[in-house]
């Protein structure tokens, strides 16, 4: 079977703000986020992982990341988990 690469938001429970990111190994490096081994969010723990998607290659996990990063992106996420932010 392929490897997948994974497209991840993590929601920042200190200040609500979300992070994208992509890996091919998704457990381990949610635990790198949570043990505070990611400069990026190091400061922003503890963070809980609100969504993700598998693709079938870097490439198109890097384009999905920084679509997410865009304003568009981030209305697709609020749309998508609307239920989940409203209860």
């Amino acid at each position: 079977m392929e490897q997948f690469y994974f497209v991840y938001i993590l929601q920042s429970e200190v200040d609500g703000k979300n992070y994208a990111g992509y890996t091919k190994d998704l457990k381990s490096r949610l635990q790198a986020h949570q043990k505070g081994e990611v400069m990026s969010t190091k400061h922003r723990r503890p963070l809980k992982l609100i969504y993700y998607e598998a693709c079938l290659s870097q490439e198109d996990a890097l384009k999905r990341e920084k679509y997410f990063k865009t304003h568009y992106g981030k209305m697709y996420l609020k749309k998508r988990l609307k239920s989940y932010f409203t209860g």
